[in-house]
């Protein structure tokens, strides 16, 4: 299958950041404070939040707060065992049916939709997100720049800007990639084995101490290959392989690892089987999704759970637009009992496809106590409420919410929707400003302000605000265009 302009890119990236230089690949030496100054945390996680605010805009990007939280609360299970570092971890999911996965400076994680979906288990998602976390917490950019100070810098910058060209013109983008490296690339790739089986070993120790089942590494790993040995081109090859080179030395050191310890059955949760049942119901037509959910169901072929396939069934139905049926299967859900935000969430949207907002107000108010750090209840229940004509108590809602969640940007454009509900134009321009800002949209940030200076809506004292934050995000634009330059 035809990779994804932007996708085709991030796996050149995978290569070229985990790829150590020549001088250092044998040893793997510990970095020193020189090669800490020249190439800091901050330095990453600046270029990395550069990168991310342009993968946020690309069609690719799956823009869904359900997937993007289950990713986020697995990812942190794992990193949560990590003591020796303060590193944050953002993980994402791109719409891409190739098997692969990636990390890039800063600690972004991106996941295709391919490999969640090919995963045969939990612990298998896990052990392929415990290793990336293992290429970021070891540092392994840091490493291979640290024998070629800044001009690596404006290196990496080059290839932010392969990445960005890749959403129009992915020939360019691979161009740009390869001219800003040089031919020096290839010879370092040879040499990526030695951080692969680095990132193998601390990847199987996060994997134990986060209780999953360590077997299902190997098994992914093992699994892998076999796909691999079907094609002949090896630039055919699932992306995973070509960015992370798999060895029979590889493979036998994690066995080996693996025998050494107790065996140990995790079984998947709910939200690993839901998130794999929207993701496939994503895919295609929707009909194509409502006939194999119906099939599966016929067949009593539940690979998960009997609650996963009604589940996506329901999704399915009501992507279709067959309410009356979609319902039927929420009904099924609650009598199995499941016990999910998604299924909140999916019984909430359902009722508001069928002009009953009061019903899924109620719903999402009953909900959101019960989980009161998913996202996507916060925003249903916003949705809801706006829907019903209530837009002060979806204000209400948004103030207390963004005192807890300030960083949210969907927040606060759901804010900004709730304000021109009340037409109140300036603080509806300042809440659209800040999600731009949220999201590195600096341009738009400043459209939004100076909209705010004219709404002839504000006191002096909101009209002071806005001048000052005005005058914040101009500075920030300055500073930006100040930067380092790639070349």
């Amino acid at each position: 299958m035809k990779l994804h302009p932007l996708a085709g890119t991030l796996l050149l990236a995978a290569g070229i950041l985990s790829a150590p230089p020549l001088s250092v690949a044998e040893g793997l030496p510990d970095l020193g404070e020189a090669a800490q100054s020249e190439f800091s945390p901050a330095t990453e996680r600046r270029i990395g939040e550069s990168v991310m605010h342009e993968i946020r805009r690309d069609p690719a990007y799956i823009d869904d707060p359900e997937i993007t939280s289950y990713l986020n609360r697995l990812g942190n299970r794992l990193s949560s065992q990590i003591t020796e570092s303060r590193q944050e971890f953002e993980f994402f999911a791109l719409r891409d049916a190739t098997l692969n996965a990636f990390a890039m400076p800063g600690g972004y994680i991106g996941v295709h939709s391919g490999l969640i979906l090919a995963a045969a288990s939990e612990s298998e998602l896990a052990s392929v997100l415990a290793h990336e976390i293992s290429h970021v917490t070891q540092r392994h950019l840091a490493r291979l720049i640290n024998k070629s100070g800044q001009g690596q810098v404006a290196s990496l910058l080059a290839l932010a800007v392969a990445i960005l060209a890749a959403r129009s013109s992915p020939d360019l983008a691979m161009g740009a990639a390869i001219a800003g490296q040089g031919a020096a690339i290839q010879n370092q790739l040879n040499y990526s084995r030695d951080f692969e089986r680095e990132a193998d070993r601390i990847g199987l120790d996060l994997l134990e101490r986060s209780d999953f089942d360590i077997r299902d590494m190997s098994a992914f790993f093992e699994r892998l290959q076999k796909y691999s040995r079907l094609y002949e081109n090896k630039n055919s090859a699932p992306g995973y392989l070509r960015t992370h080179p798999l060895t029979t030395e590889r493979l036998a050191d994690m066995g080996n690892r693996i025998q050494s310890r107790p065996y140990k059955q995790v079984p998947d949760s709910l939200e690993f089987q839901l998130v794999r049942a929207k993701l496939r119901v994503q895919d295609g037509t929707p009909r194509d999704a409502v006939a194999e959910f119906e099939s599966r169901l016929a067949d009593r072929n539940f690979p998960g759970s009997e609650a996963a396939v009604r589940y996506g069934l329901a999704q399915a139905l009501l992507r279709d637009g067959k309410l009356a049926a979609a319902d039927k299967e929420v009904r099924e859900l609650r009598r199995l009992k499941a016990v999910s935000p998604m299924i909140e969430t999916l019984e909430a949207e359902l009722r508001l496809k069928q002009g009953d907002a009061a019903g899924a107000v109620a719903i999402l108010r009953s909900a959101q106590p019960r989980f009161p750090q998913e996202r996507a209840v916060a925003y249903g229940l916003v949705e809801s409420l706006l829907e019903a004509r209530l837009p002060n108590d979806a204000l209400k809602f948004t103030e207390d919410d963004l005192m807890s969640y300030p960083s949210d940007a969907k927040m606060h454009f759901l804010q900004a929707k709730t304000y021109a509900m009340l037409g109140r134009r300036l603080q509806q321009h300042r809440a659209q400003a800040e999600g731009y800002a949220l999201l590195g949209q600096l341009p738009e940030a400043v459209v939004q302000l100076e909209l705010a200076q004219k709404s002839g809506d504000g006191n002096f004292y909101e009209y002071s605000q806005v001048d000052s934050r005005l005058r914040e995000v101009k500075k920030r634009v300055a500073d930006e265009a100040k930067q380092p330059k790639p070349r």
